[in-house]
């Protein structure tokens, strides 16, 4: 991609839309009132606009120049004046990127509207000017080796590489033995640099952030804009970005960056190998690929917990069958008779029939779940220590050691909202104490803008409590209506209906809530107003991360921790609407329900959110802006461009890159998925490292295919992200804990066992766990219709530790119910403890910087300084060679002008005597 020289690269694209001139209608003397107009009106003189406007009153007595009589006076329309507008703002942001040293090749606009690039390139000496301000790191001629860890680590590490080498992806691999000593691009000191070709030596990715930094910096006189972010937002440009390489397919072309990529990074059918991290940072920037290096290391991470998830779901499988107390509660010989699930249409039934509930339940609800909990927990903390030390050492071979943090330019709305508060202050020209507030905005100027935050989020997060309830109140009435029914079948599967049909009306609410969120989140960091792009984006974090994580898990937290809590008992029912009772949990708990719910919405969540939107809204969109510009460029032909397309065309007809903002965001709540409930559904990670295989290639092809070259971004961490990820794995050790203490069997089982069993086995659990109701207390028209047990049944059954009828405080809760609790609280915090404690232990024992590469960075230091002191001696002998060849240059200078001066006396000297004898000849004459 080259200049029409085919010498200078083309280093930046921007593209814009033009329109030319539609009203052109001649006026002559008589038709004064199109001149009164003078906002409308421009002079044009061999048909060419002059810059400025020329404003026009008729009888006014002013003086036309001489040069413009003659000249067609023009009324533009209200678009043609905008058009013109931004062509003169174009002109003038193109001669200072010209004055700031760039190179500037535009297409002709031979047409009635149209799409025109400018193509930027930037020489050497503005890359080296910029290379230096910007202290950009480039390879020095040192190179030194890298220190490998020898003895049995050594030989675990070569034996790896051997294992893994069919799943190396086939790029070129840099000298791993072997670092080229880095140092910040100075001018004077450019000898230092390895430099063998100019046109070479800043790669496509910085000759590209070069040039975007001087766009970003460049601004115009019209309308205060500051750089090519405002351009944009205004709609004088409609683009701008670094093209890509190349084609990414095509057999022919020649090999690019972008086609191997393609090849080795970006096909499904690559799925199985390693990522080229080091070529996916080269070509898209450090922010990228620090995303793809946590992604990498995040799913390999999910393999260990997949196949631990997977013992412990078979290990449930297999102890299915010794489960005493499911064995009780499948043992029709017990005949257990329970009080009816509601009011009137429903009879008495036996405990029996929800024996298949009950095995289910053992699958999740295990003495190896409580395992399973604490390993994911310490697995959270060892997956963030081994990405601080993965980061650590990319970081090193990164060249991003001791990184500064970048002067960020202002976003263009607040340089807009700025502007306005001038020139609001120019009318008020009272002393003001604080001068330093006028150049920036205050909390004054922003108070509307938190005012609506507050109450917009709040708003949302009560519109996502809404929607839950919302759903609850369907559970309820439904499970009333179908109780109604004479179809038997219907009555017998009616907590499976509503449970399933409950769950996918949660997940339909959440993917639509989720966009609606998203779309607000992003609007109310713009009323906010920040500075930069990086406070912009975390504050768009923030509010986009609190809001969809209340959406994702707030149908699953009722679940968990409000299901069943607020049902009453038998005779003292809590009721809603004047009727409906709230619902209770299955007979075999809770647990099972909560796998459902958790199982659908991220199995549904990825599955549709996460892959078919990520593939089908682009293509849609990149659909609608090709009907859109059919539409509006009318079909003329085009002598200057040739048939093939260039390359930024092709470019420009990809979507724009918006940030990674969307791609962290699915995986943070994916790992909550994994980590925050996680005790009731152990083939949680399965399912996420199934996903993720998917989720890599399928953001490469993104990046690589469907997206313009993102800008690059040096970044040594991932942001405001590992705080989150932090903070996630920390709240899924509480809500672990109140998950097996509260959610699950796991607790009463343990009591029973342990202090209520006469002989230590679980042989009676269920009837330990059951409470006794006389029918008789049954409240007037609540006692089942047309029973056939009404007869024989004296007292019915239900889930709780409540006293018995013959006991003097019947019904009360019973001294089991408060040893239990007591035991419940007191798991949750010696889990909490345990397990906080453990994640200490290997943060401790885990060092944040790996031994080698403190190492590696403490020996760079020591060579940098030995290269320094080597280059300056080298470069002080050579000045005092110079110096000494100089010298003798001078004193064999002085000899030979001695010898010159001394042969001139004596020629001087027979010059005179021969002037004087022919002095004399000629007086004797």
């Amino acid at each position: 991609m080259h200049f029409r020289d085919s010498k200078r690269k083309v280093d930046y694209v921007l593209a814009y839309h033009y329109r030319k001139r539609l009203a052109q209608h001649q006026h002559g003397a008589s038709s004064p009132e199109p001149m009164n107009r003078a906002g409308s009106m421009t002079v044009v003189s061999n048909g060419e606009t002059r810059k400025g406007r020329l404003k026009l009153q008729p009888d006014s007595g002013q003086h036309i120049p001489q040069e413009l009589l003659g000249a067609q006076v023009i009324e533009l329309g209200p678009l043609d004046t905008l058009e013109e507008e931004k062509r003169l703002q174009r002109e003038e942001y193109e001669r200072n990127l010209v004055a700031a040293g760039l190179e500037i090749e535009k297409d002709a606009e031979n047409k009635s509207q149209g799409l025109s690039f400018v193509r930027i390139h930037a020489p050497w000496q503005v890359l080296s000017r910029e290379a230096e301000l910007h202290k950009i790191k480039m390879p020095t001629k040192k190179m030194y080796e890298i220190k490998e860890e020898g003895g049995i680590l050594k030989r675990l590490n070569e034996i790896w590489c051997k294992l893994t080498e069919p799943l190396q992806p086939k790029v070129p691999q840099e000298n791993t033995k072997m670092k080229s000593l880095s140092y910040p691009f100075s001018r004077e000191k450019i000898y230092l640099y390895n430099i063998r070709d100019k046109d070479t030596f800043f790669d496509n990715a910085t000759r590209s952030r070069i040039v975007h930094e001087i766009l970003k910096r460049t601004s115009t006189k019209a309308r205060n804009s500051m750089g090519i972010n405002t351009l944009i937002a205004n709609n004088v440009y409609d683009a701008a970005y670094p093209l890509h390489d190349g084609e990414y397919e095509g057999q022919n072309d020649d090999m690019n960056e972008r086609k191997l990529l393609y090849q080795e990074w970006a096909r499904y059918g690559v799925f199985y190998k390693f990522q080229p991290i080091d070529l996916i940072r080269k070509y898209f920037g450090e922010k990228i690929g620090l995303y793809f290096a946590w992604l990498g290391l995040y799913t390999e991470f999910l393999i260990p917990s997949s196949v631990v998830g997977i013992f412990v779901f078979l290990y449930g499988c297999i102890t299915i069958e010794s489960d005493i107390p499911s064995k009780e509660m499948c043992d029709q010989r017990n005949a257990f008779t329970m009080c009816p699930l509601c009011d009137k249409f429903c009879d008495y039934w036996n405990l029996s029939s929800a024996c298949a509930t009950a095995r289910a339940s053992h699958l999740f609800d295990n003495p190896a779940t409580v395992f399973f909990s604490i390993f994911m927990a310490l697995w959270a903390t060892m997956f963030l220590e081994q990405w601080k030390r993965l980061q650590m050492r990319l970081s090193y071979f990164w060249d991003l050691t001791g990184l500064e943090e970048e002067e960020e330019h202002p976003r263009p709305e607040y340089e807009t909202k700025l502007l306005q508060k001038k020139l609001k202050n120019k009318n008020t020209t009272t002393e003001d104490p604080n001068e330093d507030d006028k150049d920036k905005l205050t909390w004054n100027d922003r108070i509307p803008g938190y005012a609506a935050n507050c109450g917009l989020i709040l708003f949302m997060i009560m519109l996502t409590f809404s929607a839950v309830f919302g759903v609850i109140i369907y559970r309820i009435t439904t499970a009333a209506a179908l109780s109604f029914s004479t179809n038997e079948t219907t009555r017998s599967n009616v907590r499976v209906t509503v449970t399933a049909t409950a769950v996918i009306i949660n997940l339909v609410v959440i993917l639509i809530l989720d966009e609606i969120y998203g779309a607000v989140a992003k609007w109310l960091t713009e009323i906010e107003v920040p500075k930069t792009e990086k406070a912009f984006e975390e504050r768009l974090i923030l509010k986009a991360f609190l809001l969809k994580f209340v959406n994702s898990y707030a149908p699953i937290f009722y679940v968990a921790f409000f299901k069943g809590r607020f049902v009453g008992r038998p005779g003292h029912y809590v009721y809603v609407f004047d009727g409906y009772r709230m619902e209770e949990c299955a007979p075999g708990g809770c647990l099972m329900e909560l796998c459902i719910q958790l199982s659908i919405i991220m199995l549904g969540k990825q599955l549709i959110q996460n892959n078919l939107f990520e593939i089908g809204i682009p293509k849609l969109k990149k659909l609608f802006r090709k009907l859109k510009d059919g539409r509006t460029e009318p079909k003329e032909m085009n002598t200057n461009q040739s048939k093939d397309p260039q390359q930024w065309d092709l470019d420009y007809s990809l979507e724009p890159f918006t940030g990674l903002t969307p791609e962290y965001m699915e995986m943070i709540i994916q790992f909550g998925f994994v980590t925050l409930f996680v005790a009731s559904f152990p083939l949680a990670p399965l399912f996420a490292l199934l996903n993720n295989i998917i989720e890599v290639r399928l953001d490469a092809k993104k990046f690589v295919t469907e997206l313009r070259r993102p800008d690059t971004v040096r970044a040594k961490d991932i942001g405001i992200w590992y705080n989150i990820l932090s903070g996630i794995g920390k709240l899924s050790v509480i809500i672990n804990a109140f998950v097996i203490a509260v959610t699950s069997d796991f607790i009463p089982r343990l009591m029973y066992q342990y202090a209520y069993s006469q002989n230590g086995t679980m042989h009676g659990f269920i009837n330990h766990t059951l409470s006794y109701f006389n029918v008789s207390h049954l409240k007037a028209g609540t006692q089942p219709e047309n029973s056939p047990f009404a007869q024989d049944v004296l007292f019915c059954r239900f889930k709780d530790y409540r006293e018995p009828p013959w006991s003097p405080n019947q019904y009360e809760f019973s001294k089991q119910y408060w040893a239990v609790l007591s035991a419940r609280l007191a798991f949750v915090i010696l889990f909490q403890n345990l397990v906080m404690f453990l994640s200490v232990l290997v943060d401790w024992m885990i060092p944040d910087i790996p031994k080698d590469i403190s190492e590696q960075i403490k020996k760079e230091k020591s060579v940098l300084v030995d290269f320094f002191l080597k280059e300056e001696h080298e470069k002080l002998k050579l000045i005092e060679s110079f110096m000494t060849r100089d010298k003798h240059k001078q004193k064999s200078g002085t000899k030979d002008q001695k010898s010159r001066a001394a042969s001139f006396c004596q020629f001087d000297q027979s010059q005179k005597g021969s002037v004087a004898s022919f002095s004399s000849q000629h007086t004797e004459v």
